[in-house]
């Protein structure tokens, strides 16, 4: 009898060297445990059909289809035959198989009525999508070719068949195999569940969930199983924010009351507009918790344009007429240098102490970027290190040792999802006490993603848009199939220019040079063209549509001083066009500019194009946004830019992109650089059982804060929610 397999038994114990380093190498999967959590992506049924019709050329993909018919024919190039075998999946869909060289065999044995698994990459050929030399395995009895395929039908015995998230060198087949192997000798972990719950909350036990996840002996077993074991992802989650909610509370601060008669006074009484309604409520929010004793820990969302800086500033007020300095980290120069220009002139004199004509009580804004020359620096940290600095902005330059505060009392992080945890921890760590910390982002984020990733901040939306912002029109222009489009775009561009108005053509790449940041890699998987870059557009621009404009370029690899003259050259109006790369995304005012083109629409993701096209109709007149995508109609890039065209709610879009994206990213996995640990939980589908997790967890917690009592669940949580992302969720 086989020794018992526990979650750290090493695979090739069980599977054998040559499979488990393919898993290992492939898959990352390393141990019985990583096999056994490397849930399905989905279930086949057979005599119910894969939807062909709606397979994408470059998808890596595994089909359950029907052969329909053979042909072999001879290849012109070389010698030898050529085997097409028709596919298709009951319902109209069809799909070519192509098999090179002289392979009689394959012939006979996938011969039309038999059902199999088909796994490789789509392409297209002369308008037909194939497979080309796919691995598969086939199912049911009987025929020639049985005994090569005999091991992997035992694991679709059952009516529904597992398919697995896999590899070309470990198709799905492998995948269940191996799983099957593990699972007829597995010993589950103590289960991490508290029993109340599971009682309370009818859940299957933790054993029977991960055989029934496999090896389904019914839907409802499978559904069963699926909820299960989503619970445990939800629930190591919230017990998580949980936890450093209730830790938090306990964590001293120095209380920033509003002062009678300061500067946030003066500044409210000069401003040139009103306040929103939304801005004086979560004003007053922001300035309970300021004068707590503990740190505030709030996130600020609203849309472009609805006036976060100014809630901001009006915080950072606050805290410097209570004697404390205010940092504001952005995730750009250009950025970083047009908070300081806005709130220099938001504040006026208030802002310029010790220069001719300062307020009584002013204090002094600082810029801190690593563009500063030697001399600058030395004195812009003389005035942070003295306190005579009140407020202070700038990029990852303020992180660096030798930037010292007085006292720090506030941290406001501009477009959050910007900066890694270490860098926004880093500031933080430059206070002799936990500081305040509000961070923004003009990302709206759906109700269930702020539940579960920012379970532990209080959250605060600004909804209105300030009197004066005007409406963006958007629309998808088909550069491929109708061409005339795009000359109509550059024309529509030329119109506003000679209206007095300004435009950017924003590009997805920078062009020659090594890449950066914000630039992706050339080429695609799929062979597709480079994606349009600024230095290539710029000049075939200048020389054709819209030869004759003062056209001005900008992105992430100029030198600091050059993009900040660009900047301004466009933002006093001496350019008429800036082309640029997403650089511009964030932060970016220039009232005057109604036209955006999006070159390459597709290229970007949904939230990323809606903030760049908040950055026209910042003025009185109205704006305009032209996505060009040469994506074809009906695809999924195509339907995302229609999506994008057809609303400006930024609510609706965050929605979309969720679905969209692998949801486990939104846990951090990006940043820690980890592989996602949300398996089967979805933010957008789940959000019930993420609330009723959430109660379950405060419960818990406030009975038991340290799961003293609950050690396999403090292992679970654990496991399911490292440090790592741990301290992601708990910095924002």
């Amino acid at each position: 009898m086989s020794e018992p397999a526990t979650v750290d038994t090493p695979l090739k114990k069980l599977v054998g060297d040559k499979t488990a380093k393919a898993l290992a190498s492939h898959l990352d999967l390393h141990t019985a445990g990583d096999l056994v959590y490397h849930f399905p992506r989905r279930y086949d049924e057979r005599g119910e059909h894969t939807d062909i019709r709606s397979l994408e050329v470059g998808e890596q993909v595994t089909v359950l289809a029907q052969v329909q018919r053979t042909a072999v024919r001879p290849m012109r190039q070389r010698r030898g035959n050529l085997l097409e075998v028709t596919v298709g999946d009951g319902s109209g869909g069809v799909l070519t198989l192509t098999f090179f060289g002289n392979q009689a065999w394959r012939e006979r044995e996938l011969r039309p009525g038999r059902w199999g698994l088909f796994a490789g990459k789509v392409t297209e050929f002369r308008g037909k999508r194939q497979l080309n030399g796919p691995e598969y395995v086939l199912l049911g009895e009987g025929g020639d070719g049985e005994a090569a395929v005999s091991d992997d039908i035992e694991e679709f015995a059952g009516a529904l068949i597992p398919v697995y998230p896999a590899a070309a060198a470990v198709p799905t087949w492998v995948i269940a195999r191996c799983v099957r192997v593990v699972l007829d000798t597995f010993t589950p972990p103590d289960d991490p569940l508290p029993s109340a719950v599971r009682a309370s909350r009818k859940l299957v036990g933790l054993g029977a969930a991960l055989t029934e996840i496999h090896r389904p002996s019914s839907k409802e077993a499978l559904h069963q199983a699926r909820r299960r074991l989503k619970w445990d992802e939800a629930f190591a989650v919230q017990v998580t924010l949980v936890q450093r909610k209730h830790r938090a509370a306990d964590w001293p601060a120095r209380p920033r009351p509003a002062r009678p008669g300061g500067l946030l006074e003066a500044f409210d009484a000069r401003l040139p507009y009103e306040l929103t309604a939304g801005q004086r409520e979560v004003g007053v929010e922001i300035a309970a918790d300021l004068a707590a004793p503990h740190p505030m820990h709030r996130l600020l969302q609203g849309e472009v344009g609805s006036g976060k800086t100014v809630v901001a500033l009006r915080a950072i007020l606050q805290v410097v007429d209570a004697g404390g300095q205010a940092a504001l980290l952005a995730p750009t120069e250009v950025l970083a240098a047009q908070h300081h220009r806005g709130m220099l002139d938001l504040l006026g004199p208030l802002g310029r102490a010790g220069e001719l004509g300062s307020a009584e009580h002013a204090t002094r804004v600082e810029l801190v970027t690593g563009s500063l020359g030697a001399a600058a620096r030395r004195r812009a940290l003389g005035e942070v290190a003295s306190g005579a600095a009140g407020i202070v902005l700038g990029t990852h330059a303020l992180l660096y040792e030798g930037v010292d505060f007085a006292d720090l009392g506030l941290v406001v992080v501009d477009e959050q999802h910007r900066f890694g945890v270490e860098q926004r921890d880093a500031l933080r760590a430059k206070a002799d006490q936990p500081p305040h910390v509000l961070v923004m982002t003009a990302t709206p984020i759906p109700r269930t993603v702020a539940m579960t990733v920012y379970g532990d901040l209080e959250v605060s939306t600004l909804s209105q848009l300030p009197r004066g912002r005007s409406p963006i029109a958007s629309h998808v222009v088909p550069a491929a199939e109708k061409p005339a489009y795009l000359d109509r775009a550059w024309r529509r561009l030329r119109e506003e220019v000679t209206a007095g108005h300004q435009a950017y053509v924003v590009c997805p790449r920078i062009g020659d040079g090594p890449t950066s940041d914000e630039e992706p890699p050339p080429e695609d998987d799929n062979g597709r063209r480079p994606p349009l870059a600024v230095t290539e557009v710029a000049p075939l621009l200048a020389e054709g549509p819209l030869h004759g404009l003062r056209i001005g370029v900008l992105h992430g690899r100029l030198p600091a001083d050059e993009k900040d003259a660009v900047m301004r050259s466009f933002a006093a109006g001496d350019l008429d066009v800036l082309v640029a790369t997403t650089v511009v995304e964030v932060g970016v005012d220039v009232p005057n500019a109604t036209v955006m083109i999006v070159l390459d629409a597709d290229r970007f993701g949904v939230s990323q194009l809606h903030q760049l096209r908040g950055r026209v109709g910042r003025g009185s007149a109205a704006g305009l946004c032209l996505l060009v995508s040469e994506a074809a109609e009906g695809s999924s890039a195509r339907e995302r830019l229609d999506a994008v065209a057809s609303t400006s709610d930024g609510f609706k879009l965050a929605e979309l992109d969720l679905e969209q994206r692998r949801e486990g990213d939104v846990l951090g996995a990006t940043q820690s650089g980890h592989r996602s640990h949300l398996r089967l939980l979805s933010l957008r589908r789940d959000a019930d059982l993420i609330r009723d997790a959430r109660a379950e967890a405060i419960t818990l917690i406030e009975d038991d804060p340290e799961l003293a009592r609950s050690p396999a669940l403090a292992a679970s949580v654990a496991a399911l929610v490292d440090e790592d992302r741990a301290e992601y969720l708990e910095k924002g």
